[in-house]
């Protein structure tokens, strides 16, 4: 599984990167913060809004640990995307930082 750090995604957004990136938590957990730019799918939500999604290029997978993005990762890949990325740590590490 191809993962990214928290500290990587706020360096590249540091430096005007545009990062495709899709949040997987509850409509509860995003009410309380998202990363900037991230676009809200809740996990359950994924196979339905599967066309929302980036189909060539990098995109960042974030949940609250890191743990709901890997599965939508591992979901996601076995659809046939590719060049997705989970973020490690996920929002309580983001948070940390």
């Amino acid at each position: 599984m191809q993962t990214i750090t928290p500290a990587e995604i706020k360096q590249r957004l540091a430096n005007g990167e545009k990062l495709d990136m899709i949040d997987v938590r509850e409509d509860e957990e995003v009410a309380q913060g998202i990363i900037p730019g991230a676009v809200h799918i809740p996990l359950m939500q994924i196979p339905d809004r599967i066309s929302e999604i980036p189909q060539n290029g990098e995109t960042i997978l974030v949940c609250r640990s890191g743990n709901r993005s890997g599965r939508a990762l591992e979901y996601l890949q076995a659809q046939g995307l590719t060049q997705l990325k989970n973020m490690t740590g996920g929002m309580l590490e983001w948070e940390a930082l």
